[in-house]
Protein backbone atom coordinates (compact mmCIF):
# COMPACT_ATOMS: atom_id res chain seq x y z
CA UNK A 1 0.00 0.00 0.00
CA UNK A 2 2.83 2.83 0.91
CA UNK A 3 4.63 1.65 -2.43
CA UNK A 4 1.71 2.18 -4.13
CA UNK A 5 1.05 5.77 -2.95
CA UNK A 6 4.49 6.65 -2.93
CA UNK A 7 4.24 5.90 -6.48
CA UNK A 8 1.27 7.80 -7.34
CA UNK A 9 2.80 10.85 -5.52
CA UNK A 10 6.14 10.42 -7.92
CA UNK A 11 3.27 10.21 -10.91
CA UNK A 12 1.60 13.39 -9.65
CA UNK A 13 4.67 15.34 -9.12
CA UNK A 14 6.10 14.48 -12.73
CA UNK A 15 2.78 15.92 -13.98
CA UNK A 16 2.89 19.12 -12.21
CA UNK A 17 6.47 19.48 -13.48
CA UNK A 18 5.19 18.36 -17.20
CA UNK A 19 2.56 21.12 -16.56
CA UNK A 20 4.48 23.72 -15.78
CA UNK A 21 7.07 23.21 -18.30
CA UNK A 22 4.34 23.39 -20.72
CA UNK A 23 2.82 26.85 -19.45
CA UNK A 24 6.11 28.22 -19.42
CA UNK A 25 6.95 27.02 -23.12
CA UNK A 26 3.39 28.19 -24.13
CA UNK A 27 3.61 31.54 -22.51
CA UNK A 28 -0.31 31.28 -21.04
CA UNK A 29 1.26 32.22 -17.73
CA UNK A 30 -0.21 35.77 -18.39
CA UNK A 31 -3.73 35.02 -18.44
CA UNK A 32 -3.56 32.87 -14.73
CA UNK A 33 -3.11 29.63 -15.92
CA UNK A 34 0.01 29.69 -13.71
CA UNK A 35 -2.06 30.16 -10.44
CA UNK A 36 -4.29 27.29 -11.67
CA UNK A 37 -1.67 25.11 -12.44
CA UNK A 38 -0.23 25.86 -8.57
CA UNK A 39 -3.97 24.98 -7.11
CA UNK A 40 -4.04 22.06 -8.97
CA UNK A 41 -0.89 20.79 -8.20
CA UNK A 42 -0.75 21.56 -4.52
CA UNK A 43 -4.36 20.40 -4.03
CA UNK A 44 -3.11 16.82 -5.23
CA UNK A 45 -0.23 16.94 -3.34
CA UNK A 46 -1.90 18.02 -0.28
CA UNK A 47 -4.71 15.06 -0.67
CA UNK A 48 -1.33 12.35 -0.67
CA UNK A 49 0.05 13.72 2.04
CA UNK A 50 -3.25 13.52 4.29
CA UNK A 51 -4.33 9.55 2.61
CA UNK A 52 -0.43 8.80 3.54
CA UNK A 53 -0.83 9.99 7.52
CA UNK A 54 -4.15 8.97 7.51
CA UNK A 55 -3.69 5.36 6.58
CA UNK A 56 -4.20 2.61 9.67
CA UNK A 57 -3.17 -1.27 10.35
CA UNK A 58 -6.15 -3.02 9.52
CA UNK A 59 -5.11 -6.30 10.85
CA UNK A 60 -7.80 -8.18 11.81
CA UNK A 61 -5.91 -11.79 12.94
CA UNK A 62 -6.35 -12.02 16.34
CA UNK A 63 -2.55 -11.49 18.97
CA UNK A 64 -0.29 -14.37 19.59
CA UNK A 65 -0.35 -15.72 23.08
CA UNK A 66 1.31 -13.49 25.62
CA UNK A 67 1.30 -10.30 22.98
CA UNK A 68 -1.08 -7.47 23.90
CA UNK A 69 -3.06 -6.37 21.46
CA UNK A 70 -5.22 -3.02 21.02
CA UNK A 71 -8.35 -5.45 19.39
CA UNK A 72 -11.22 -5.54 21.87
CA UNK A 73 -14.79 -7.32 21.11
CA UNK A 74 -17.31 -5.21 23.61
CA UNK A 75 -14.51 -4.02 25.42
CA UNK A 76 -12.81 -7.35 26.35
CA UNK A 77 -9.35 -8.93 25.23
CA UNK A 78 -9.12 -11.68 22.94
CA UNK A 79 -8.22 -14.57 25.76
CA UNK A 80 -11.22 -13.06 27.92
CA UNK A 81 -13.68 -14.09 25.18
CA UNK A 82 -16.25 -17.05 25.78
CA UNK A 83 -15.41 -20.27 23.63
CA UNK A 84 -18.15 -22.15 22.08
CA UNK A 85 -16.75 -25.99 21.98
CA UNK A 86 -18.58 -27.83 18.93
CA UNK A 87 -17.97 -31.26 18.87
CA UNK A 88 -19.22 -32.97 15.71
CA UNK A 89 -19.03 -37.04 15.99
CA UNK A 90 -20.91 -39.35 13.17
CA UNK A 91 -23.90 -39.46 15.76
CA UNK A 92 -24.21 -36.08 17.38
CA UNK A 93 -23.11 -32.78 17.59
CA UNK A 94 -22.73 -31.35 21.47
CA UNK A 95 -21.84 -27.60 21.74
CA UNK A 96 -21.14 -26.20 25.05
CA UNK A 97 -20.42 -22.58 25.65
CA UNK A 98 -18.10 -21.74 28.42
CA UNK A 99 -16.13 -18.59 29.93
CA UNK A 100 -12.69 -17.82 29.42
CA UNK A 101 -11.71 -19.40 32.61
CA UNK A 102 -13.41 -22.72 31.28
CA UNK A 103 -16.58 -22.47 33.60
CA UNK A 104 -19.36 -23.82 31.50
CA UNK A 105 -22.85 -21.30 30.68
CA UNK A 106 -24.46 -22.92 28.07
CA UNK A 107 -25.07 -26.70 27.16
CA UNK A 108 -26.92 -28.22 24.52
CA UNK A 109 -26.50 -31.45 21.94
CA UNK A 110 -28.96 -32.08 18.77
CA UNK A 111 -30.04 -35.12 21.41
CA UNK A 112 -31.63 -32.22 24.26
CA UNK A 113 -33.41 -30.04 20.95
CA UNK A 114 -35.62 -33.59 20.02
CA UNK A 115 -34.15 -34.83 17.15
CA UNK A 116 -34.20 -38.76 18.13
CA UNK A 117 -31.64 -41.86 16.47
CA UNK A 118 -30.23 -41.20 12.99
CA UNK A 119 -31.70 -37.88 12.94
CA UNK A 120 -29.22 -36.21 15.34
CA UNK A 121 -26.56 -36.78 12.91
CA UNK A 122 -27.94 -34.44 10.64
CA UNK A 123 -26.65 -30.73 9.86
CA UNK A 124 -30.34 -29.25 9.91
CA UNK A 125 -30.05 -30.74 13.99
CA UNK A 126 -26.97 -29.28 14.26
CA UNK A 127 -28.24 -25.78 13.00
CA UNK A 128 -30.98 -25.92 15.50
CA UNK A 129 -28.83 -27.30 18.39
CA UNK A 130 -26.34 -24.17 17.26
CA UNK A 131 -29.57 -21.71 17.02
CA UNK A 132 -30.87 -23.23 20.58
CA UNK A 133 -27.07 -22.24 22.18
CA UNK A 134 -27.05 -18.98 20.79
CA UNK A 135 -30.46 -18.13 21.84
CA UNK A 136 -29.41 -19.08 25.79
CA UNK A 137 -26.10 -17.42 25.39
CA UNK A 138 -28.02 -14.12 24.04
CA UNK A 139 -29.91 -14.15 27.07
CA UNK A 140 -26.34 -14.17 29.27
CA UNK A 141 -25.33 -10.94 27.73
CA UNK A 142 -22.87 -12.93 25.49
CA UNK A 143 -22.24 -11.64 22.15
CA UNK A 144 -19.10 -12.19 21.00
CA UNK A 145 -17.72 -16.05 21.03
CA UNK A 146 -14.69 -17.99 19.50
CA UNK A 147 -15.39 -21.30 18.46
CA UNK A 148 -13.26 -24.38 18.72
CA UNK A 149 -14.22 -27.23 16.58
CA UNK A 150 -13.99 -30.96 17.29
CA UNK A 151 -14.55 -33.68 15.12
CA UNK A 152 -15.26 -34.84 11.66
CA UNK A 153 -19.02 -35.25 11.94
CA UNK A 154 -21.52 -33.81 9.44
CA UNK A 155 -22.71 -30.78 11.57
CA UNK A 156 -19.36 -29.08 12.64
CA UNK A 157 -20.23 -26.02 9.83
CA UNK A 158 -24.27 -25.87 10.34
CA UNK A 159 -23.58 -25.84 14.18
CA UNK A 160 -21.53 -22.51 13.49
CA UNK A 161 -23.97 -21.64 11.04
CA UNK A 162 -26.78 -21.86 13.40
CA UNK A 163 -24.16 -19.93 15.67
CA UNK A 164 -24.49 -17.03 13.77
CA UNK A 165 -28.59 -17.09 13.09
CA UNK A 166 -28.96 -16.99 16.26
CA UNK A 167 -27.29 -13.68 16.91
CA UNK A 168 -23.38 -14.67 17.64
CA UNK A 169 -20.94 -13.20 16.61
CA UNK A 170 -18.20 -15.44 15.62
CA UNK A 171 -14.33 -13.86 16.20
CA UNK A 172 -12.41 -17.10 15.69
CA UNK A 173 -12.60 -20.57 14.34
CA UNK A 174 -10.33 -23.04 15.65
CA UNK A 175 -9.98 -26.26 14.34
CA UNK A 176 -8.78 -28.66 17.37
CA UNK A 177 -9.61 -32.47 15.84
CA UNK A 178 -7.02 -35.14 17.07
CA UNK A 179 -4.98 -36.44 14.57
CA UNK A 180 -3.70 -40.07 15.44
CA UNK A 181 0.33 -39.80 14.43
CA UNK A 182 -0.39 -43.52 13.49
CA UNK A 183 -1.51 -44.59 16.54
CA UNK A 184 -4.14 -46.69 17.41
CA UNK A 185 -5.32 -49.35 13.95
CA UNK A 186 -8.69 -48.16 12.14
CA UNK A 187 -12.07 -50.59 12.43
CA UNK A 188 -12.42 -52.61 8.93
CA UNK A 189 -14.19 -51.00 6.33
CA UNK A 190 -17.77 -51.85 6.36
CA UNK A 191 -18.80 -54.07 3.11
CA UNK A 192 -22.40 -52.86 1.64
Amino acid sequence: MFKYSCLLFNSVSNVCRQLTASVNANAISQYGSRGLQRTICSSSVKQQETEATSRKDFSYFPPMPGQDSALRWAGKKFEELPIVHIKATYNNTHIQLTDSAGESMVRTSCGTEGFKNVKKSTPIAAQTAGISAAAKATAKGVTFVRVLVKGLGPGRLSAIKGLTMGGLEVVSITDNTPVPHNGCRPRKARRI
